[in-house]
This record gives structure tokens, sequence and C-alpha cells, in this order.
């Protein structure tokens, strides 16, 4: 399933003639009137198994607790089709959720199409100055804030002591000695064919997007109030050769694969290296679904950049934000008043979760997790500020873009191709 430039447009249509009807009624109390709101049942959508269960539990007790009479329930959508699937959720009341987790690059599309409710007035109340300023940002338009931070995650490089020791290799310290050890790490380990120095699957432009950066090119900029693509610039093209050799050269991950469930190759032991978000680490040490046993031999460092330092790796998480159109607004914005809470974001944080606010920063620990962490996001970059950037990620590009470079494509013919789409999407 894909998306366009029309998603924004059908959106923003959608919603408008949903405002057109009216009050149908609803007896709750509105937000900030002081008013006791009606007992209802509030649906939160989070994606992915990121949000630990701790969590989440505590995120229902508590509301539960504050809230006699009202029930939270915790729906768990995959990133998967998200953006298709809150389109038609948002503009249609009998199925809107009443509070959303959004990737922090698809926030932009959805608030300036009008789909969440305005949290300008609860800004402060829910962090101010303390939140993650981004994030903050990537959920406001026109002035006002319609999507606050929830957690961020930059992505770092988990890799086997044992097997860098083998292989009679050290901790890489700059962006060449990535790449050469990764191919190294390949070459020492034949087999199995699918064995990775560096695990890098085809549709992975999230991890490309940092060779990209680091050569000194972009996904897409800005000109004259326009935006367009610029993957096809010398200095891009130079980060997309480098992702082509470790494709083709260090990587056995599937060509057309994605980079869902890292801790199941690395776990099966076939993985040297990998780049990957910090809560990797809780599905690593997961006793069910990963390998805690191998957590000893389990070393991690920020990526390196060309000249050492960390490089500019992509900063993921997520905001989180209130339907315009759900009948229950202030329960849902009591809801993400304690998914902000510091109790909850002390929980995130002891998972592994860059927390929303930044004072809690100490939470992450001071191991060399922590450490990893804190010097990946210390040089870590956001994806293109355009309102239509869920557009370009809605309609696969920069995973064809990257299958093809993985199959052995010519990068600048791709490269050049890719850009039209980027273009015409941002429109």
């Amino acid at each position: 399933m894909t998306i366009s430039r029309s998603l924004a447009v059908g959106l923003v249509a959608a919603l408008a003639l949903t405002a057109c009807g009216g009050d149908d009624g609803d007896d709750a109390a509105p937000a900030g009137s002081g008013g006791t709101p009606q007992a209802a049942e509030v649906r939160v959508w989070i994606n992915g198994p990121d949000t630990p269960q701790e969590a989440r539990d505590w995120l229902k007790t508590t509301f539960e607790d504050q809230h006699p009479g009202s029930t939270l329930v915790i729906e768990e959508q995959q990133w998967e089709g998200l953006v298709e699937k809150l389109t038609t959720a948002l503009t249609s009341p009998s199925e809107t959720p009443d509070v959303v987790e959004v990737g922090n690059t698809q926030a932009a599309t959805f608030t300036t199409a009008g789909a969440f409710s305005d949290l300008t007035g609860e800004l402060e109340a829910l962090g101010g100055d303390d939140l993650l300023q981004g994030f903050v940002e990537a959920g406001s338009a026109d002035g006002k804030t319609y999507a606050v931070p929830y957690y961020a995650g930059s992505k770092y490089v988990f890799y086997r002591k044992d097997l860098l020791a083998r292989a009679g290799l050290q901790v890489p310290t700059t962006l060449d000695e990535f790449v050469d050890t990764a191919v190294a790490l390949k070459q020492a380990n034949p087999e199995p064919a699918s064995f990775s120095g560096f695990w890098f699957p085809g549709q992975d432009w999230r991890n490309g997007a940092a060779f990209v950066w680091a050569a000194g090119g972009d996904l897409a900029v800005q000109e004259g109030g326009s935006w367009r693509g610029a993957l096809s610039t010398p200095e891009s093209l130079e980060g997309l050769r480098t992702a082509q050799r470790l494709f083709t050269e260090a990587s056995g991950a599937p060509r057309d694969g994605n980079e869902a469930d890292p801790q199941v190759p690395f776990c099966a032991g076939e993985v040297g290296m990998l780049s990957a978000p910090s809560w990797v680490r809780g599905l690593i040490e997961d006793p069910e679904g990963g390998c805690p046993e191998m957590m000893e031999q389990v070393g991690v460092f920020a990526l390196p950049g060309p000249d050492g330092g960390p490089a500019p790796v992509l900063l993921g998480g997520s905001n989180i934000a209130v339907p315009a159109q759900s009948p229950d607004q202030e329960l849902a914005k009591d809801a993400v008043a304690l998914m902000l809470s510091e109790d909850y974001q002390t929980i995130l944080a002891e998972n592994g979760l860059t927390p929303a606010l930044e004072s809690l920063s100490s939470a992450l620990g001071d191991d060399e997790f922590a450490q990893a962490t804190i010097e990946a996001a210390s040089n870590a970059k956001l994806t293109p500020a355009a309102a239509g950037w869920a557009s370009v990620e809605g309609s696969r590009v920069l995973e064809d873009l990257f299958v093809g470079i993985a199959g052995g494509g010519d990068v600048e013919q791709l490269a050049r191709e890719a850009d039209a789409k980027i273009t015409e999407a941002l429109g």
C-alpha cells in the first residue's frame, strides 16, 4: 500500500467534512473547563514493541486509579502502514482513538492537516522547556503545538566483542575504519552466507541516511520556499556509494529485507555489528524473544564520523497527540500528561529510551550503553522538516532506492530517479 502527496489533501478534506457535522451531543466536559469528565473508555495507540510492558501497566493502573469508572485500553499498532491506518481512523469519529503515537518524521503531515487537537495551552504543564525541543517543533504548526515528544532514540552500533577479537579487529574510530571492519568481519565469517559483518537489509534507508549525511549530503533541501530531493548531489552520491559497499561486501542480510526485529539475526549468531536504536538492547535482553546470555559479549559504540567523533545518525523517536475527533478530549489529555510524567518517562529511560524530559537523561544510567546513547545523540539529525515528509516515507521511495543500491544498481541513476519522486511528493 502506498500514499502520495494526495494523502495530506484528502486528510484535510475529510477532517473539514467531519468538523462541519457539528456537536454530536457528547457530554464529556471540555478540556480545561474544570469539570469532571464523564467516565469513558480511553483508547491509546502505541506503535511496535518499543514501549516496555512496565510502562504500559503503570499507565493503565495509574489512569484508572485517578479516573474511577473509566478504563484505559492500549492498542499496539505496527509501524508498517501506520500512516494509512491513521488517515482512515482520524477521519472517522467512530474509529478514532483518543491518544496516538506517531513517528517524529510523520508528525508534521498530521499537524498541518488539522488531525490533532491543540495542546499549546498544556505545553508548559507537560514539561515546557524541559521537553525535547526538536520534537516539539516537529509537532508544531503556525505557532501552535499539536503533538508533544514521547521518546527519542539515536542509533548506535551493537557489536560482538568475541567476533572482533577472533578476527584480530579493534573498535573502529572513523567511518572508513568502520566500513573496513565490517568487510573484514564478513570475510572472517564466510559461513553462513547470511552472516553480516554489518547487518544492513536493503530497505534500511534510516541507517543509509547516516552515510549520506556523513559525506555532507542530504535527503532533501529547501530552496526558495520549495523542497526538492538532494540525493543526486556529489556529496550524497559519495555516501550512497559507501552504503553500496557495505551492502555488497559486508552484509548478508536480505537485499530486499527491512530492519524489523534486528535481535533475531543477532541472537542467531549471524551479526558482527548492527546499527539500531537504544531500545534494541531490551529486545536482546528479553528472556523470551532475545538472547540475554549473549549480553556478556555485546559491546556498543557510536557510529564514528569521517574524522572521528560521532557520525550524524538519524534521531528516531515518537510524538504523542490527541486526535481532534476524539470524543473524550479531557480524559485523553490526562492520559498524555501521565505519559509525560516523571514516573512514566523514568521507566522509558531505564529501558533504554531517551526520555522526552531532558532532565531525566541521567536515568539512562552511566554504563557504556548510556554513554553511546548520549554520544550518538550529540550529533544526531532529523529528517527534512517538510510538511509533506510523511508522504515521502509512505511512498517508500527511499526503501526502493536502497533496495536498488543493495542489488548493485547504478547509484547515480537510482538517486536521480529518487530525487524526482521526492520532489513531486513534497510538492
